[in-house]
């Protein structure tokens, strides 16, 4: 007995949706190049870079319209940054005055910060610099968190962070819940002619939004018990203790080389600290998902396609990292003396393997139309041969 063609399609596009962990791989090495640059034309052509990977590949839901926020939210504090500059001031000196402004005395125990006074064209560049990188970082997170489904990426945690993985996915998708409340109860109210703007229509809106929200979360408590949330497999005692020692120490393992990579004096010794600290912490994370009793309805894969996603955004962090360190003066502009940014040739090179998502990743699922039944053709065309039979004469 063969499938029907409904059948088909449906897991064509469950086979259409990429790992959620790639995009966020992939995002993670956009922005860590990001921290690796203050010139502006590379951070802006990572934004471009990011939100033309947002606007092919992103997914129809109501978390997939978080980019603009991110964006909103990256303006803002390139704003915030460039306005501390003019009134508290930059560190960075500079002789080319803009303006003045009254400089408010402060006491002798606040050394090192003034209100108002001179304001700087280098500074001003500076600032500008810094809350530029800043702002490249929180959109490519947006992008991560556009493109990535989290209740998918819930799904390919390990058991030891499932139950924390819970908790942030139902804090993520809390916002887009909500709005699509206020959007659905605005709509309703305007068909009926009720007023749906200003303090009345929000105080209308705002008690039906608040009970949605009361009504959903006890059906989710409810939920999630019926499903067995929080109940632990029975470890025994030397298993718990060493799974708590790999993952503490870990950690500190992963602080501690860390910080010897950041430092120049810890140079010998940060590598292998840091790669043996998560080591350990890998080993007790896995010991630690033996406590929690679930299992995987259709796991996301790993394909080539998840390895092509990730490898493009980490061999973009990598090529940055090497460029900062043999061409400083390209990667980050003076500021005192200004020099004029250039755009480098092979760090914008390396910037563009991160289009590569926007070719190799599968289409969106709402962009893949199901199979037809054979001999059966799609309503668009019966309409368009309707059309065209009226139009004919007898």
């Amino acid at each position: 007995m063969g499938r029907s063609p409904e059948w088909s399609g449906r897991r064509h596009q469950r086979r259409a949706v990429l790992h959620p962990g790639a995009w966020w791989l992939w995002a993670l090495g956009l922005g860590t190049a990001a921290t690796r640059t203050t010139n502006p034309l590379l951070l802006a052509l990572l934004i471009a870079t990011s939100a033309y990977v947002v606007a092919v590949r992103r997914p129809d839901t109501p978390t997939a319209h978080s980019y603009s926020a991110f964006a909103k939210l990256a303006l803002a504090v390139l704003l915030i940054r460039l306005l501390f500059a003019v009134v508290l001031g930059s560190p960075v000196p500079g002789t080319h005055v803009i303006v003045t402004l009254p400089e408010v005395p402060l006491p002798d125990w606040a050394q090192g910060i003034r209100l108002g006074g001179r304001v700087t064209a280098e500074g001003l560049l500076f600032a500008l610099y810094d809350g530029l990188k800043l702002a490249a970082l929180l959109i490519c997170v947006g992008a991560a968190n556009a493109l990535a489904n989290p209740a998918r990426l819930l799904k390919s945690l390990p058991g030891a962070l499932y139950e924390m993985g819970v908790a942030v996915v139902v804090a993520l998708t809390f916002a887009p819940n909500l709005i699509a409340d206020v959007q659905r109860l605005r709509a309703a109210r305007r068909l009926r002619g009720r007023p749906d703007a200003g303090v009345r229509g929000l105080l209308h809106v705002g008690l039906p939004v608040l009970e949605g929200a009361l009504e959903r979360s006890v059906s989710l408590a409810a939920a999630m018990d019926s499903r067995g949330y929080g109940r632990t497999a029975d470890v025994p005692a030397p298993v718990r203790r060493t799974t708590a020692a790999l993952t503490l120490g870990g950690l500190l393992g992963v602080c501690a080389g860390t910080y010897g990579l950041l430092t120049a004096e810890g140079g010998a010794y940060g590598l292998p600290v840091l790669v043996a600290g998560l080591a350990a912490a890998l080993a007790g994370l896995r010991l630690g998902g033996r406590r929690s009793l679930r299992t995987r309805y259709r796991p996301d894969r790993w394909d080539i396609r998840a390895w092509l996603v990730a490898g493009s955004g980490v061999a973009v962090a990598v090529l940055l990292t090497l460029a900062s360190s043999h061409d400083p003066e390209a990667l980050h502009p003076g500021v005192v003396p200004h020099v004029t940014p250039a755009l480098p040739v092979w760090p914008a090179a390396a910037v563009l393997l991160g289009l590569l998502p926007a070719f190799v990743a599968p289409a969106p699922a709402s962009a893949v139309a199901p199979a037809s039944p054979p001999g059966v053709r799609p309503r668009s065309s019966l309409k368009s041969s309707l059309k065209s039979s009226l139009k004919e004469p007898s």
